[in-house]
């Protein structure tokens, strides 16, 4: 089938490659969630693989398309559409370009996301392995694990009694400073004249006030209570 040519040629290629374009993306989608898995497999899924394989042949399309617009807008004459359909074709030649970086950068991250888990596993691996041949060397470990958090335990202990020292002596300092004040009033108070029999006559006056406040509570509970 000979390949179209003209305007509509054009356009039909041009849109055949933008519809390439958004299943690429979507399949760049697809498989970038392979990195992201929480536990990922010591070796590419099938899922994995068909993935990007269809990336790949994806690429491989839009370029074998981008190669015929290319043809097309050679073999035109110069027209004033030459210069937007010359911008069209920089435009995918750009996605393009972005999309095999994006592949090779997505196949780094995937690799060093399986390095890193084959490390971490293999690590769990050597460890069981050796807790299960050294049974010995696995209690001492186990052991020195205990110490270590009793060693912890122990130091926010010392930690929390030092604090406790620390606000025991701020509340003894404030102590001694009220203490310090209360005699300082009252040496004011005797040196002025009939100021105790005022203070006397003030705490009187407090604690009348207080039983009068008393006795009306009482009533009211009383009186709440015949009512109910």
């Amino acid at each position: 089938m000979s390949a179209p040519t003209g305007n509509a040629g054009w356009t039909q290629l041009r849109q055949q490659a933008r519809n390439l374009e958004t299943q690429t993306q979507s399949h760049f989608h697809t498989y970038s969630q392979f990195a992201s898995t929480a536990d990922i497999p010591k070796k590419p899924s099938p899922e994995e693989i068909e993935t990007e394989n269809k990336i790949e042949e994806l690429l491989e399309k839009r370029d074998g398309i981008i190669t015929q617009l290319a043809r097309l807008l050679d073999s035109e004459a110069a027209l004033t559409s030459s210069a937007v359909k010359q911008n069209n074709l920089s435009l995918l030649r750009e996605n393009l370009a972005n999309h095999r970086r994006d592949l090779t950068r997505l196949r780094s991250n995937l690799k060093e996301a399986r390095d890193r888990s084959n490390l971490l596993g293999s690590v769990r691996d050597d460890i069981k392995e050796y807790r299960a041949n050294n049974p010995e060397a696995a209690e001492a470990e186990y052991m020195a694990d205990e110490g270590r958090h009793i060693d912890r335990s122990h130091e926010m202990t010392d930690n929390i009694i030092s604090q406790a020292y620390a606000i025991q002596d701020s509340f003894l300092s404030q102590g001694e400073t009220m203490a310090s004040i209360n005699r300082r009033i009252n040496m004011a108070a005797s040196k002025i004249p009939g100021i105790n029999t005022l203070m006397t006559r003030i705490s009187a006056k407090k604690r009348r006030d207080g039983i009068i406040m008393g006795t009306f509570i009482a009533f009211c509970f009383i009186l709440f209570f015949f009512l109910s």
